[in-house]
Formats: structure tokens, C-alpha cells, sequence
């Protein structure tokens, strides 16, 4: 018996399908057998899940061209074929201010600059994409019902965090990165995204307006 043909590439399917056009015109012959038919369909199938997945980085507005091009290379690993296909891992978890809380019950670091620039409030609802290669992709999903308020700027002269102190001396913890993105300084006042009718330990900073 003959040595079996390890098809590792879409090359060697392209290869076989054109031996099988070559040969005599027997209906027999003309049948491609089933491990390549699924082979073929895996890497088809994979392929288009990387494309739609590029596709949607595209579209949040938000991509960085680094998360794009290993998107992009993921779909050139897939129409190459061979080796184990990659699948991500998927969950949902809740924005406590700085982290996610997956319904895992673990925690996962979200990124400040992403966090500030989509202005996340303590509560909404994130997905989070880990990749085969661990990267950490997040989207929001269900944005907590939110109340603009115009506080103060302030500074902890001993710990360096920000916070907005509103009426009655009602405080909100602030990313360091939203406040120095907006150039904020102790006494500014700036306007806060909170969660509407709940209390809330952290804000999202909305804008800045200088003393």
C-alpha cells in the first residue's frame, strides 16, 4: 500500500484537484475523497471567520494597526491551510471602573487608553476576545444608562489619583489616563459620565473645562 499524501497546505489541494482534471474522463477518478473535502472546508470556513473578524475592526473605528495586521495574518495563515486551526476564547464580564470581571469570576485588565477613549462607566456590559496568540480584544455590549454631572477636578497630593468631587463632597475615582488626555489640572472643572440612579465608585471623564 502506498504511502499516504499528508495534504498540509491549500497548495497540495489545488495540486490534487488538478491531477484529478488531467486524468481520463472516468466519474470514478473525477471524486474527491472525503478527507480533503473536510480539509478543504476547514480551511474555507476558518478563512472567512478571519476575514469577518478583521472586517469588524475595522468598522468599531477603534483598531489599532497592530490588532488589524495580526487579524490580516491570521487570514493568510488560514488560506494557507495547515497546522492546527486557531479558535478564540469568548466571554462577557462587567466594567468595575479599571478591570472586567468575567462571569469566570476572574479579572482581566482593561486597557486605560481603550477604556478612556470609549469613555467605559463602572457596570457596562464588555465581551472580551482572547486569541490563540493572547491578544485581548474588548467590545462594549451593553452600556449602563448614564447621567452627565459637572464636578471638580482634584488631586491626591500623596497617592497622585484623580478624583471628581461633587455636591455634598460626593467623590468618583478618574483613570489617570482620561484626565491627562484632557490636560486636566486640580481645581478644572470637568464634566463626568455615572451610572444613572446608582452609586458608583468610579467615573468616566465626558470633558474638561479649565479654571
Amino acid at each position: 500500500m502506498g504511502e499516504k499524501k499528508n495534504k498540509n497546505n491549500l497548495d497540495d489541494i489545488l495540486g490534487e484537484l488538478n491531477s484529478i482534471q488531467d486524468v481520463n474522463d472516468n466519474s470514478e477518478n473525477q471524486k474527491i475523497n472525503t478527507e480533503s473535502l473536510a480539509f478543504i472546508q476547514d480551511i474555507l470556513e476558518n478563512t472567512k471567520s478571519n476575514i469577518q473578524k478583521a472586517l469588524d475592526l475595522i468598522q468599531t473605528q477603534q483598531v489599532s494597526g497592530s490588532e488589524l495586521l495580526n487579524s490580516l495574518k491570521k487570514v493568510r495563515q488560514a488560506s494557507k491551510g495547515g497546522g492546527e486551526l486557531e479558535t478564540d476564547r469568548v466571554l462577557e464580564g462587567v466594567f468595575d471602573g479599571e478591570q472586567m470581571v468575567g462571569s469566570d469570576g476572574k479579572q482581566y485588565n482593561v486597557p486605560a487608553n481603550y477604556a478612556s477613549k470609549s469613555k467605559l462607566v463602572e457596570g457596562d456590559i464588555l465581551k472580551l476576545t482572547i486569541s490563540k496568540d493572547g491578544s485581548f480584544i474588548y467590545k462594549q455590549i451593553g452600556p449602563i444608562e448614564r447621567e452627565k454631572l459637572i464636578t471638580t477636578l482634584v488631586q491626591d497630593e500623596v497617592t497622585g489619583d484623580w478624583f471628581a468631587v461633587g455636591d455634598n463632597n460626593k467623590k468618583w475615582r478618574l483613570l489617570t489616563a482620561s484626565v491627562t488626555y484632557f490636560h486636566g489640572n486640580p481645581g478644572d472643572e470637568i464634566v463626568i459620565l455615572a451610572p444613572k440612579g446608582s452609586k458608583s465608585q468610579w467615573a468616566a471623564v465626558e470633558n474638561i473645562i479649565k479654571k
